[in-house]
């Protein structure tokens, strides 16, 4: 992988753990997850009149696309009401690049080279390392609490499977990245604002209106996350791409630590050095 379609990957996966904390850290993560949205909607539709539209062909991948977000944007929220960053951030991430690679391969016929596979391995692995240390060091208390804390985030990772493959489908159909990845935070927008207007309009516009600086930053950070991975998607084999964003458990257990408060143990470590050596491997592929 060229060295600055790295960087962007990684630049992408900093701004994807920091807004994962933003929710993880908030007393009402259902709404929060409704105002970063909302916010990156509203940031991609300043900018969307100084863009091109998205070719034809990418408009199917942008509703189907725009259907899965809503369901996955849910599910965040859902998972951090049952279980700590550092334990539901890594399940979420580190299931997703192997289901990933598989869907493209099977369907797209996009298979990398063994170097990129060992890479795919290795942060699979040590993010996975990482959601075992937190079951095993008490994250997990209680046998009750068990099948919801990891219910939601592997039912996520199996939203984030789907959207990826139809992303970087679409992101190469769009002729436009950045045009693609603005029109779809506005699709997932309007449905998932929508709703909650109607469901509980007063609690959700209090909502919005108290904490709207929050929400830019919010916005920003997964705007700006996700159209540098459809990008390097333009750029990269999918399969490759999608591993090297799971980088981002690495800065979610560093944020995690620095800011949540939560305890970064001798595992953690060991499982921070195999997402690295993956990292170099996908480098190398």
């Amino acid at each position: 992988m060229p060295v600055e379609v790295m960087a962007v990957v990684l630049a992408g996966a900093l701004l994807h753990a920091a807004w994962n904390a933003l929710i993880r850290n908030s007393p009402d993560r259902t709404r929060d997850v409704v105002l970063v949205v909302a916010a990156a909607a509203l940031l991609a539709a300043v900018a969307l009149p100084f863009l091109p539209m998205p070719a034809a062909a990418s408009w199917p991948w942008l509703g189907a696309s725009a259907v899965i977000h809503v369901a996955y944007f849910l599910m965040v929220a859902h998972t951090y009401r049952h279980a700590e960053l550092s334990f539901a951030y890594p399940v979420m991430r580190g299931l997703a690049p192997a289901g990933s690679a598989l869907v493209a391969v099977v369907l797209l016929g996009e298979s990398p080279p063994l170097a990129g596979w060992l890479g795919i391995a290795l942060i699979c692995g040590g993010v996975v390392l990482m959601a075992g240390d937190s079951w095993r060091s008490g994250v997990l208390r209680g046998r009750a609490l068990l099948f919801p804390a990891l219910k939601f985030p592997v039912f996520t990772a199996a939203t984030i499977v789907i959207y990826t493959v139809i992303d970087g489908t679409g992101a190469r159909l769009s002729g436009h990245a950045a045009a693609y990845n603005g029109w779809l935070f506005v699709l997932t927008a309007l449905p998932l604002l929508a709703w909650f207007l109607w469901r509980d309009g007063a609690a959700t516009t209090t909502h919005l209106r108290r904490h709207w600086r929050r929400g830019l930053f919010g916005g920003f950070c997964t705007l700006g996350a996700y159209g540098l991975t459809l990008w390097a998607m333009t750029q990269a084999p999918i399969a490759l791409v999608a591993a090297l964003r799971e980088t981002s458990v690495v800065f979610g257990v560093l944020i995690a630590a620095l800011w949540l408060g939560e305890k970064v143990s001798t595992m953690r470590a060991l499982a921070i050095l195999l997402v690295l050596a993956g990292a170099v491997a996908i480098k190398l592929a």
